[in-house]
């Protein structure tokens, strides 16, 4: 089956992104994963708080996929895989794409405004090196567009 690979976090840019994969999920009979990343915790010397910060970044990150989730099978039918995964995001993106075959495309969208995103600038600065397609969204498409051009 194909998958479209999307990178969830709380820009608006990627609620774009993962309309856009879901869209073309539907229409070519593929799925969608959801991959949300956890920044690397930095060292704090009391365990029990470093344990605290840790549990409370990945229950934030886990809520930010289930709603999405939620969104993409409420408008499409979709039921995505999620994966939450901590450390380096191009790291962390490039194992999820060489351990799943079915990943046929890595969506991101750009800021509507400004500099197009620090994933996607690195993506697209080595996109011949991913080994899957790589999809580049504007940012600031509408719902309706985001629909005609998918």
């Amino acid at each position: 089956m194909r998958v479209y690979l999307v990178v969830m976090d709380e820009t608006p840019e990627a609620e774009v992104a993962l309309r856009f994969a879901a869209r073309r999920a539907v229409k070519t009979g593929g799925g969608v994963e959801i991959l949300t990343l956890l920044p690397t915790a930095d060292f704090v010397p009391w365990g029990g708080v470093q344990a605290t910060i840790e549990a409370e970044a990945r229950q934030r990150a886990e809520g930010l996929c289930a709603a999405a989730a939620g969104t993409l099978l409420a408008e499409s039918g979709l039921k995505p895989t999620i994966t939450v995964l901590e450390g380096d995001p191009r790291k962390a993106i490039r194992d999820v794409v060489a351990r799943n075959p079915d990943i046929a495309a890595l969506v991101l969208a750009a800021a509507a405004t400004g500099a197009p995103g620090p994933l996607v600038s690195h993506f697209a600065g080595d996109a011949g090196g991913l080994g899957i397609p790589l999809m580049i969204v504007p940012g600031g498409l509408t719902l309706e567009a985001i629909d005609r051009l998918s």
